[in-house]
């Protein structure tokens, strides 16, 4: 395992480092390097550059209008981006449904939903958690009811992350409750113009409108946007949860967010202290073998090996990290960091002087960050998960 990027890589991340360079536009990068608030305005606008270069489905092979790039290469374009201060691109279209659509959908769907996902036109949802079905997945009671050509779906998702934008939202549904839960479940494509489908927002306690509850009142969805076959639902919703805790690990934002660290550090005169910078070491390291993890699933992707199946493994340790991040920010703020005012720092009051200016955003991100090791599969889970299929 050669985990040293070739000359042939590094040309290629020179390449990828300048064409985000004369793309992505200053004032988003002004605002991700800052914490500031990004609208859907700001992260449809990246999604659409993207897009026009055939790269906001930059996992996706060529014969699905990808760029066919290989695990590595990927991996630099998303280091690069994130470096750049490029928003992190919403997942639910390019990362997660689009892998299923790929793999199980028809020909139809795939011709269909697949164009508009990489142009960054059509904005996806994600429909998996319930109330009192989270990191229980299995227990969705969301109802799917075929009739004809057509199901009527009814019931509650929650906790569905930007839905308030969702053009479509794609859902696990219940098909059939006389078997076990597991073997009933359907992966359903919906239109959330729909009628009978109401997005209710949850403002949070830093007043974001990051979540929502998704209602169906008899919603009527054509039997056409089933993805596979009905029933088989459970085997998409785990092909899709893997790419999800892959995703979540996000070790190029982590080395981005160690860099703001330190800058606060510095700022507030803690960087000099002894006992902090070793926090702050200790950190640094735990990403660096982070790095190495995902680069030696990397390397065994490259060369065609089988790789551990570690999605959970790196979903574990790149949502610890995260929180530990907010939690060092915190403390190097000390005081200044407790205010949150949002309407202060859209008028430009957050900059890059020392002082409560560049604290402003942290104590909405401590705390938005308790979630990191919750979604996707709490991490508890993820560790018997971790134990069974790893460590055998």
């Amino acid at each position: 395992m050669d985990l040293n990027f070739t000359p042939e890589e590094q040309a290629f991340r020179a390449e990828i480092r300048q064409w985000v360079a004369d793309h992505l536009p200053k004032d988003i990068s002004h605002k991700v390097h800052h914490a500031l608030r990004l609208n859907k305005d700001d992260l449809q606008r990246w999604a659409r550059i993207l897009g026009k270069q055939g790269w906001h489905g930059w996992a996706w092979p060529r014969q699905f209008g990808g760029p066919g790039w290989n695990a590595v290469q990927r991996h630099l374009f998303e280091e690069e981006c994130a470096l750049a201060g490029a928003p992190r691109v919403v997942p639910f279209g390019p990362v997660m449904v689009a892998p299923v659509i790929m793999a199980f959908g028809s020909r139809e769907q795939q011709e269909r939903h697949l164009p508009g996902i990489m142009s960054g036109d059509v904005w996806w949802s994600q429909g998996y958690s319930e109330p009192g079905s989270g990191s229980d997945l299995a227990s969705v009671k969301t109802r799917a009811e075929k009739r004809g050509d057509t199901y009527i779906v009814n019931g509650q998702k929650t906790w569905t992350t930007l839905g308030q934008y969702g053009d479509w939202i794609f859902c696990l549904v219940r098909t059939d409750a006389s078997v076990k839960p597991q073997a009933g479940i359907s992966f359903l494509l919906i239109d959330m113009k729909s009628p009978g489908v109401t997005v209710r927002p949850i403002i949070m306690l830093d007043g974001e409108h990051e979540v929502n509850e998704v209602f169906f009142d008899n919603v009527e969805v054509p039997a056409e946007n089933l993805v596979g076959e009905e029933n088989k639902g459970w085997t998409y919703a785990k092909y899709l949860l893997a790419h999800e805790r892959t995703n979540i690990a996000d070790v190029n934002r982590g080395k981005r967010e160690l860099e703001r660290l330190k800058r606060i550090a510095k700022a507030e005169g803690v960087y000099e202290d002894a006992r902090f910078r070793d926090q702050i070491a200790l950190l640094e390291v735990d990403i660096v073998a982070l790095e190495m993890m995902v680069l030696r699933v990397l390397s065994a992707e490259k060369s065609g090996k089988q790789s551990l199946d570690v999605a959970g493994l790196l979903k574990i340790r790149g949502s610890e990290i995260q929180q530990r991040y907010t939690e060092l920010m915190m403390l190097a703020a000390g005081p200044y960091a407790t205010p949150f005012i949002q309407e202060a720092m859209e008028a430009g009051w957050q900059g890059d002087q020392v002082g409560a200016a560049h604290c402003a955003p942290l104590a909405s991100h401590y705390f938005n960050y308790r979630k990191t090791t919750i979604y996707g599969g709490s991490n508890e889970v993820q560790r018997n998960i971790v134990a069974q299929t790893v460590l055998g």
